[in-house]
């Protein structure tokens, strides 16, 4: 197995993946049947996540409260449709060439229930979506900080991933020892909505690695106008929040503490951070509202004018 490792190892370095990690089916044991990823293909060996990084510059225009809608095409939209799913294609071409059975998943979000019926017995229904957070905690990537979100110790939370399950048997990468997240709460107080709770965060255990997370208020995260935009895969689904104030904060903060591997020469806050809006009722919440900034951050995710 040497051999295919050098070559997804090569394949890695053309592609520009910037992440890659292993896990065994072992590592997903306790994961139900309808987010397993072995549900999908029941003689898998090895789960491989492959993450490119979120540009910082993708980030800079909702930073500075000037550009919204480039961050989903280059942060989101064209990194999961187009930059990652080529290299995970060209990834899965290789393991076949060398005569390996390989899967590859699109990050669709977990939370999204069943859409069908089983097919069988004891089959778990379509869609199995699995989670590709803990997926990547599983392959020794990163951990799940207080904010709730994936960090890894080269780019915090600027990274996005896809998954393939191959019939391979790779040798399993270890899980991530050190603390990226820094528990220093400044997520929670940067929040204008009062969505991140640190006062009733809870301990998460995957495959022994255990992290602190806050509990995040999703509903209040949907009337975010501070950088949070709409799952564009599933309005119901968790917002995209790696744009938002709370953890454009965090990632601030991370790099203030020079614990992140890429570094710049001038940080990523310049000035004072804008803030729009305070706690709002559920009586208060709307389309019109959710529509303030337009285009790619409207309601539904669609690009273009409302």
């Amino acid at each position: 197995m040497n051999q295919l490792k050098d070559l997804i190892n090569s394949a890695m370095e053309k592609e520009g993946i910037d992440l890659i990690g292993f896990a065994g089916k072992d590592r997903f044991a306790s994961v139900d049947a309808q987010h397993n990823p072995f549900s999908i293909f029941p003689e898998g060996k090895t789960v491989i996540m492959l993450g490119k990084r979120i540009c910082r510059g993708a980030l800079r225009g909702v930073e500075e409260g000037t550009n919204f809608g480039d961050y989903r095409l280059f942060g989101s939209n064209w990194l999961e449709d187009e930059f990652l799913s080529l290299a995970c294609y060209n990834l899965v071409r290789v393991l076949e060439n060398e005569g390996w059975e390989a899967v590859p998943l699109f990050p669709n979000p977990s939370d999204v229930p069943p859409m069908g019926v089983s097919v069988a017995e004891g089959r778990p229904a379509p869609n199995v979506f699995p989670d590709f957070t803990y997926a990547a905690v599983a392959c020794g990537i990163g951990e799940i900080g207080m904010n709730g979100l994936l960090l890894t110790p080269e780019y915090g939370s600027r990274q996005r991933f896809h998954m393939i399950i191959t019939d391979a048997e790779i040798e399993p990468t270890p899980l991530q020892e050190a603390s990226v997240c820094l528990k220093c709460g400044k997520c929670a107080a940067a929040c204008p909505l009062g969505a991140v709770d640190i006062e009733n965060a809870e301990e998460i255990d995957i495959c022994g690695k255990k992290m602190t997370v806050a509990k995040i208020n999703y509903d209040l995260c949907r009337d975010c106008k501070n950088g949070a935009c709409a799952n564009r895969l599933a309005k119901a689904s968790k917002p995209d929040r790696i744009p938002a104030l709370c953890n454009r904060t965090c990632l601030c903060s991370l790099e203030e503490a020079g614990v992140l591997g890429n570094k710049f020469e001038t940080p990523f806050r310049k000035r004072d951070a804008w803030a729009i809006g305070g706690k709002v009722s559920a009586e208060e919440r709307s389309s019109e509202k959710n529509n303030v900034l337009g285009g790619a951050y409207s309601v539904d995710g669609n690009r273009g004018a409302k």
